[in-house]
């Protein structure tokens, strides 16, 4: 009989509800692949937009969300050298896989790498990628060089708060939009400048930019245009951009829209700034597995700090043993209570 677990799965599209706790077999890894122990699962806005059906051909239902792993690998596939049962590790899977909502997942050995010795595995599991986003973003597009100013819409956010410290370890003068209330986190995170949002219009308070980081996209798409230096460049990482690279080079400007592209070999230079204490996450809540609709209706109102990640407690790999006159349940997916 196989081994089960806890997990996330969703069968249709829809709002938070469709994320049902049940129990599913424990996945085996195929081969280039290990089985890790889930510790931290980062929860992202992506996951919230491939659960409602925006984008359903990177989706094949029945599905277990989640993009962001740390944990301990369990078992390793064929041909997997890199890494030993009982290793921490941490990484990123590709959109559409069997994801990380589930006490045991199987992860590409190549989109993984040894967690930070400094970091718990709970943080390790909101790391990866906005770390991705961010690196990809500012380092690979932006190209960001010591004395660039670089703006970077919603700062205290998943993928902000790791930009604002990535772009200042790059060199940058780092400007970022906020409330009020995450200004000092902000600073103490390394941003120089910062604009209330909610109160004054950043076009007012900023002055030319190299570079915009731009994660909430809509109306900030066209308004961060203005704002940028001739030559200057958007970065768009929203689904709902506001603007274009037509747009943007009919004024003498640049736009591009970041993804995350997992890399282990990435991975290792986030690893490396963690252990010297040049980059930390910030979370703002875990939630249990059982919860992870909760933590999308967080995620999805825009109005957290940092990461939420969720936290599955893996039990053995083996059938606890029944409690005297129970009865065995029927095999496949079945909800479970909280």
């Amino acid at each position: 009989m196989s081994a089960r677990m806890h997990a996330i799965v969703q069968s249709a599209f829809g709002g938070p509800e469709v994320l049902v706790h049940t129990e599913v077999d424990v996945p085996e890894p195929g081969p280039g692949e290990v089985l890790v122990r889930v510790a931290g699962a980062g929860v992202n806005p992506g996951d919230a937009i491939l659960r409602s059906g925006r984008v359903p051909e990177l989706v094949t239902l029945p599905w277990t969300p989640g993009n962001d792993v740390a944990g301990v690998v369990e078992r390793v596939g064929a041909g997997v050298t890199r890494f030993s049962p009982g290793d921490r590790v941490y990484g990123m899977t590709a959109l559409g896989r069997r994801g990380a909502y589930a006490e045991y997942t199987a992860v590409p050995a190549d989109v993984l790498a040894a967690a930070p010795a400094n970091l718990d595995l709970v943080h390790a599991g909101g790391l990866p990628l906005v770390a991705f986003t961010a690196w990809q973003a500012l380092a690979v597009l932006a190209r960001v060089r010591p004395g660039d100013r670089v703006l970077i819409h919603a700062a205290a956010g998943g993928v902000g708060h790791v930009a604002v410290q990535l772009a200042k370890d790059l060199g940058a003068h780092v400007i970022g939009t906020a409330r009020a209330a995450r200004h000092a986190l902000l600073r103490e995170l390394g941003a120089d400048e910062l604009v209330d949002h909610s109160t004054t219009d950043f076009r007012t308070a900023v002055a030319p930019v190299d570079t915009v980081l731009d994660l909430v996209g809509g109306a900030y798409g066209p308004r961060s245009l203005d704002v940028l230096r001739p030559g200057g460049l958007l970065v768009g990482a929203s689904i709902d951009p506001g603007t274009d690279e037509r747009r943007a080079a009919a004024r003498g400007l640049r736009y591009v829209w970041v993804t995350a592209e997992p890399s282990g070999e990435v991975l290792e230079g986030i690893t490396e700034r963690v252990e010297a204490g040049r980059l930390r996450l910030v979370v703002q809540r875990t939630y249990p597995l059982a919860e992870a609709a909760e933590a999308h209706r967080a995620i999805e109102s825009k109005r957290t700090t940092g990461k939420i990640v969720l936290t599955p407690t893996a039990s053995p790999l083996t059938e606890p043993p029944r409690p005297p006159g129970s009865r065995r349940t029927p095999q496949g997916l079945r909800p479970l209570r909280p």
